[in-house]
């Protein structure tokens, strides 16, 4: 596991896997969720919410750069989340970390477009993993599905379908983001997130 707040950490693992088997693809994929008012501001959650969910991944995608460089087809694949594109309450830490990533990624998309890498975001809605599923249980959660369209929440395959998707080698002239449920719901019934 690595640590996404200790940024020797961040170099030395990506390097170290970077030198062992190069790096090709690139899918960030954690987060924290801590949710609070925003008129009931807790500083220590916020600042660690965007090192972990904006900072951890600007690190590890900037030390992964140089192998994917050098892989000619690198892709960088951000998970973000429908709380970076929609307001959702006593979401602001987390949805202005997630807003960030999106952005992030779209700025590192035509950075690196001349390297021959591509850089996406997925912003699903929330996603059955065991986290969610408690923080979004009884009335709130079931208040949710009804306001997604396919009334239920993203699976983590169809996340990693997404990605597989963003990763594949025909993928070479999209980028940027955030890829989700308002576009792709209407060609595939995914409920992958909001754009």
């Amino acid at each position: 596991m690595l640590d996404l707040e200790d940024t020797g950490a961040i170099a030395s693992v990506v390097d170290r896997i970077g030198t062992a088997m190069g790096i090709d693809i690139l899918v960030n994929n954690a987060g924290l969720g801590i949710v609070f008012p925003a008129g009931e501001p807790n500083i220590e959650v916020w600042d660690k919410t965007m090192r972990i969910n904006l900072r951890g991944p600007w690190l590890v995608a900037a030390a992964a750069l140089p192998y994917l460089k050098a892989s000619g087809r690198g892709r960088v694949i951000n998970i973000s989340s429908q709380a970076g594109v929609v307001a959702i309450e006593e979401h602001a830490a987390y949805g202005a970390s997630k807003a960030a990533l999106i952005n992030l990624t779209k700025v590192m998309a035509i950075e690196w477009a001349k390297f021959g890498t591509t850089a996406n975001a997925i912003a699903p809605t929330v996603v059955e993993t065991p986290m969610a599923l408690v923080g979004w249980s009884g009335e709130k959660g079931e208040k949710a599905r009804r306001d997604i369209p396919v009334g239920r929440f993203a699976r983590p395959a169809e996340i990693a379908a997404a990605a597989r998707h963003l990763a594949s080698e025909d993928r070479n002239h999209q980028w940027g983001g955030p890829h989700g449920r308002w576009r792709l719901q209407r060609l595939e019934a995914s409920p992958l997130a909001v754009s």
